[in-house]
């Protein structure tokens, strides 16, 4: 018996092409605020050592460590709807969605922090990248968590199955986008000297 590939496994990608176009411009967009940033802060490497102290490192990793958590729930995701296990997918997703808010929340208790302190985007160059750089990350959270969790509510009406999950791995896909902007983020923001 010849096994056919499923609509799943004849793409080279996962999930629907159109994301990775996406995607690619939503790394586009990354790549040149980090540029912009490396090279202020060779331009201005005391200022940017200096107020680089004021960020909470501590949130900063549990962040890190609750986005790459996140992932990990979403192949657990990906994997379950391969297996037909539609239940344990919407359940994975939830746990991923749970990380997203508690990535969501700790950067608030952040932004809170700073903004007690008057420091806005108009502080100074260092301050303006941090802001604007994870500010657009955590809208990204936003609009990853919405799509994970329409994501969610379609398995639940039994859109997917383990014939047809591109759903499924378009949601994840984004989020791992989301998931490594930040991994790169991390360190470049708040940790390199």
């Amino acid at each position: 018996m010849i096994n056919t590939p499923t609509e799943n496994e004849a793409n080279l990608l996962p999930g629907d092409l159109a994301i990775w176009f996406f995607i690619f411009m939503e790394l586009l967009v990354f790549g040149i605020f980090f540029i912009a940033y490396a090279v202020m802060r060779l331009q201005n490497v005391e200022m940017f050592n200096q107020f680089q102290l004021t960020l909470n490192k501590e949130i900063g990793a549990t962040n890190t460590l609750l986005l790459i958590t996140s992932s990990y729930f979403v192949v657990r995701a990906v994997h379950a709807i391969r297996q037909g296990e539609v239940n344990r997918c919407i359940h994975w997703i939830y746990a991923a969605l749970l990380g997203g808010l508690g990535f969501l929340v700790l950067k608030s208790v952040e932004y809170y922090d700073k903004f007690a302190e008057g420091i806005t985007l108009s502080t100074n160059t260092f301050y303006m990248f941090y802001l604007s750089l994870t500010m657009f990350h955590f809208l990204h959270v936003i609009l990853g968590m919405i799509i994970l969790f329409a994501v969610a509510l379609k398995a639940k009406r039994g859109a997917y199955s383990d014939q047809n999950y591109t759903g499924v791995e378009t949601g994840a896909s984004y989020w791992h986008m989301v998931d490594l902007v930040w991994i790169i983020l991390f360190p470049l923001v708040y940790i390199i000297r």
